[in-house]
């Protein structure tokens, strides 16, 4: 223990600029306990800000209570290799809402003051030097220092201590953490900075632990996804029929729940009463800053398209596709319950209309063979395959020489993936449509077969159908989520109908690195708008995670 007190020391006098040895008068850090859970290796990617003198957020904080007491631990090799000003950055529990930290917030959680941290952790080689940036007086420190013997170690401790804020470097982030801006910088999300020296949060530590390649945010890319999006009915009122235009659906911004109107719904639901909060433009900003998006289309877009006000049956006028394209929607799955509603012509003519606005397809095709073909995606210089696949609907399944849809099987899972890497694919998304409507828990038969897609390759898989948010899941370090909810929809019947979710991914080459889940609520019947994830979209985000009981280790 006096070899930790020492390194903080050192610490505090290389913000001094002398090289002394010197005591703490201050009590030793605590070191982790190091709680189980499943750790996902350190993975690239982080998000960062500006300077460090931003003001924090409105503190919420769920506190867990006080820091656990020490206990032994066996602390990693030092990474070896030439030091250098490594990017840090600071992360939290993954289910904490919170986006941003600062050198102000630093302070306080140094000082025992902060309300929604109460604890410091860093991994123990990394400590001296991470202290050292943050300005922090190790003296004050000392009392509040949490210290894992390694990345893995400090990853799981977050998820079983909430009111812990921690620092990593930037290349050992990794999805089962949230990442934090640093002031109104980000180093992931669409909203990140493109250049290393615009990251102002470094530390003097080696450069290439383990021989890994240092980090650069010129490398990352971002993919954002989305549920399921209808252009018939209630949607095409609000757009056609209302003259809000194609560029409405996606023009939200944010909107907040100021009460709720009770059994107001026809089918004895209670309802939100909303407010717009302004941020206008923020959805389609998140769209089309993504070097990536895509989403469920859940209609065919026939040429002979038919207008429908009511009933389940869909097709959508292929004029209304602009809409998407303006906001940046790269490729659709089309594999579900509905794409043959207007015939096996109108599959085949949904996939051209779609093309004819620069917006690939993939889960249904003029035969099997085209339905199972992917949609090939390119982002910094890797290839992205999207597979869609329908489970609900068979008697839309396509044949040898029949248009429909793909089929999902854990066959079909194993070829198509297998055929998606032999086409170059470094990463390989599943969109499937399954599970159970107006319900967020998935059932054996659905948890097997996206196990069944990881098992055979797949890097991730995002379903839909349910029409709610609903559980995600981790199996094998790989994510699942198996609904996302409406995203362009009319069903405004009920508030979990009304409400989804939009997943913004941050990748370093292919590795998955960064996951921000936004609650959304529609207004109007047709546009999504952002809930405050600390504030009523813990509505959505609790019934995400307490459908992922048992799913999800973050």
């Amino acid at each position: 223990m006096r070899r930790i007190v020492a390194l903080l020391a050192v610490a505090a006098l290389v913000v001094a600029g002398l090289v002394v040895q010197l005591g703490l008068g201050a009590g030793p850090p605590t070191r982790s306990p190091h709680p189980s859970g499943v750790a996902v290796g350190p993975l690239p990617g982080a998000t960062g800000a500006t300077g460090g003198t931003g003001s924090s957020a409105p503190s919420r904080s769920p506190s867990t209570g006080p820091v656990p007491s020490a206990t032994s631990a066996t602390p990693s090799p030092p990474a070896s290799g030439p030091p250098a000003d490594v990017p840090i950055v600071p992360v939290t529990a993954f289910r904490n809402p919170w986006a941003t930290t600062s050198a102000a917030e630093v302070t306080r959680v140094a000082a025992g003051t902060s309300s929604r941290y109460g604890a410091l952790e860093l991994v123990e080689a990394e400590a001296p030097a991470i202290v050292a940036a943050l300005r922090v007086e190790p003296s004050s420190a000392a009392a509040h220092l949490v210290l894992a013997a390694d990345v893995g170690a400090l990853g799981r401790d977050l998820s079983a201590h909430k009111d812990r804020l921690a620092f990593v470097r930037a290349d050992e982030v990794g999805p089962n953490v949230r990442a934090l801006a640093w002031g109104d910088r980000a180093l992931f999300g669409v909203d990140r900075v493109r250049v290393a020296g615009d990251w102002p949060l470094t530390a003097r530590l080696p450069q290439n632990p383990g021989g890994g390649t240092p980090f650069d945010p010129a490398t990352t890319w971002t993919l954002v996804a989305g549920g399921d999006i209808l252009l018939d009915r209630g949607v095409a009122k609000a757009v056609k029929v209302q003259g809000k235009g194609v560029d409405f659906p996606f023009a939200g911004g944010t909107v907040e729940i100021t009460g709720h109107c009770k059994d107001c719904s026809p089918l004895g639901w209670d309802l939100p009463y909303t407010k717009r909060t302004g941020n206008a433009g923020a959805m389609r900003h998140l769209l089309t800053t993504a070097d990536l998006a895509v989403a469920n289309f859940e209609n065919p877009a026939p040429d002979a398209f038919r207008y429908h006000t009511q009933g389940t049956t869909f097709s959508a006028d292929p004029a209304l596709i602009a809409g998407l394209a303006h906001a940046g929607i790269d490729a659709v799955s089309i594999a579900n319950n509905h794409i043959g509603d207007a015939g096996r012509l109108g599959v085949i003519q949904t996939r051209r209309n779609l093309a004819k606005d620069g917006i690939a397809a993939a889960g249904a095709g003029a035969n099997a063979a085209e339905a199972h073909t992917p949609a090939l995606l390119h982002a910094a210089g890797s290839t992205i395959a999207l597979l869609g696949y329908d489970s609900i609907a068979k008697g839309y399944t396509a044949g040898a020489s029949k248009p429909g849809s793909a089929r999902l099987s854990a066959a079909a899972l194993k070829a198509d993936i297998a055929a998606a890497r032999r086409a170059g694919a470094k990463v390989v998304i599943v969109y499937p449509h399954w599970g159970t409507e107006y319900d967020a828990t998935p059932f054996g038969a659905q948890r097997t077969l996206a196990k069944a897609a990881i098992d055979a390759g797949a890097d991730m898989v995002i379903g839909n159908h349910a029409h709610w948010a609903g559980a995600m899941e981790v199996y094998k370090g790989k994510p699942i989520w198996y609904a996302l909810g409406n995203f362009v929809f009319d069903q405004t019947w009920s508030e979990p109908t009304s409400e989804g979710l939009t997943l913004e991914l941050t990748f370093r080459g292919a590795q998955l690195v960064q996951i921000a889940m936004h609650p959304h609520l529609i207004l109007d019947g047709a546009q999504p708008n952002f809930l405050d994830p600390a504030g009523d979209g813990r509505v959505v985000m609790g019934q995400v995670f307490a459908a992922s009981k048992g799913l999800l280790p973050w």
